[in-house]
C-alpha cells in the first residue's frame, strides 16, 4: 500500500459509538504494528467540541484507553479526501454520509459491521439511552469489527 490507511468512524453525535470505535481501532492497529491515521466524527452537530459520553470514557478506560481528551466534531467535506475508509455505525448514518459525499470521492464508505463475516448489514447499537451494559455491548461489537478491519488492512 503506497499510503497509510486513514480510517474515520462515524455515528450521530460523536460521543458514544464512534469514539469507542476509534479507540478500539487505534489499539488494535498499534498492536498489529500498522501505520495508520484514525479519527471519528458525527453526522450531526450536537456535540461539537464536547468530550465523549462519560460512559464511553469509562468503557474505554476498562480496556486501558484514555479517550477523555477526544472532542466531538461533525463530518465535513474534507473527510472524503483525507480518509480512505469511512465506517458508519448504523444505516441512518450511512445514508447521511452517502448523501453528503462529493461525487468522485475515492473513500470506501460502509457499515463498520460489514467487515465482520456473518455480521454484514448489522448496526452497532446506540448505547446512549441505555445503561452501562449497553456500552459494554458496543465495545464488544466495535472491537470485533476493528480487528477485522486491521486483519484486512494487513492482509492477515
Amino acid at each position: 500500500m503506497a499510503t497509510k490507511p486513514a480510517i474515520l468512524f462515524v455515528c450521530l453525535g460523536n460521543i458514544c459509538r464512534s469514539p469507542l470505535a476509534e479507540a478500539a481501532f487505534r489499539k488494535a492497529a498499534e498492536e498489529a504494528g500498522l501505520d495508520f491515521a484514525a479519527d471519528s466524527a458525527g453526522t450531526a452537530a450536537y456535540h461539537i467540541g464536547s468530550p465523549p459520553d462519560p460512559r464511553s470514557i469509562a468503557t474505554a478506560a476498562q480496556h486501558g484507553i484514555d479517550i477523555s481528551h477526544y472532542q466531538g466534531r461533525q463530518l465535513d467535506q474534507d473527510d472524503f479526501a483525507r480518509f480512505s475508509h469511512i465506517y458508519a455505525m448504523d444505516h441512518s448514518n450511512l445514508r447521511n454520509i452517502r448523501a453528503v459525499a462529493p461525487s468522485g470521492s475515492a473513500a470506501e464508505i460502509a457499515l463498520l459491521m460489514d467487515t465482520v463475516p456473518g455480521r454484514e448489514g448489522e448496526e452497532i447499537a446506540d448505547p446512549y439511552y441505555g445503561g452501562e451494559e449497553n456500552f459494554t455491548y458496543t465495545w464488544e461489537d466495535v472491537w470485533m469489527a476493528v480487528q477485522a478491519v486491521v486483519a484486512r488492512l494487513t492482509n492477515r
